[in-house]
């Protein structure tokens, strides 16, 4: 059996083609990749020896076996501790919305579904929907009318496009939108469901979701028991 988890890996900019050639390499499919800025100051900067703050960050789905690889090889080949380099890193996933999506993000990795383990029996989960860009909103009001709360937007590029028609039946473009979402566990479900009926892979949305697992949470409204909760 094994678990799943989201790997991330951030590098610099100038390295996006590097980092790709490493996975081509080991055969696992990068899904999206979305820009982004380092905040570290200039002192810091010069410290390590880097000379820019503009960030990549590359997004997976991978197995735990899938993982160990990967981590060897980062650390081997592509020297990501030394100090400059980036940083990788994987979180466990809690739930997938539908059979075709989980087929697409995994592709041929060896997976057998185990049993949902304590990290991820939490009161809180951060839902992650991904869509063609422009229709985030129609992706939002779905899951408002689940009774979801306020999201979160990212402009990324799915580079699994050419992969979506085996496993999802379906054609994706390249440019994509992401919408984070923390809501309850309790909710998830119910949210999920919308976001897949409404705009999922049979609408022009083309909206695929998953969630992770969130230990602890401020911002949501909550009652007095469920503050009184997470104080223990």
């Amino acid at each position: 059996m094994s678990r799943l988890y989201m790997m991330a890996a951030i590098t610099s900019r100038s390295a996006r083609k590097k980092f790709r050639e490493f996975y081509k390499t080991h055969e696992q499919q990068v899904f999206f990749e979305i820009l982004g800025k380092g905040t570290a100051n200039s002192e810091v900067l010069n410290y390590f020896g880097l000379e820019e703050t503009e960030k990549i960050l590359f997004l997976s789905i991978v197995t735990g076996d899938t993982w160990k690889r990967l981590k060897r090889g980062l650390i081997i080949d592509m020297k990501i501790d030394v100090p400059g380099t980036g940083i990788a890193f994987a979180v466990p996933l809690a739930s997938i919305g539908g059979k075709k999506t989980l087929q697409y993000l995994i592709q041929e990795q060896p997976f057998e579904k185990e049993e949902e383990t304590a990290l991820k029996e939490t009161d809180y989960e951060l839902m992650i929907a991904i869509a063609n860009q422009g229709y985030i909103d129609t992706v939002m009001e779905a899951a408002r009318e689940a009774n979801a709360g306020g999201g979160t937007v990212v402009h990324a590029k799915g580079t699994g496009t050419e992969l979506a028609r085996k496993y999802l039946g379906v054609s994706l473009v390249e440019e994509k939108e992401m919408i984070f979402i923390v809501t309850r566990s309790s909710q998830k479900a119910q949210i999920m469901k919308a976001i897949m009926e409404k705009t999922g892979l049979k609408s022009k949305e083309k909206a695929i979701v998953f969630s992770l697992p969130v230990s602890s949470v401020v911002g949501l409204r909550m009652t007095e028991e469920d503050i009184k909760d997470d104080l223990l």
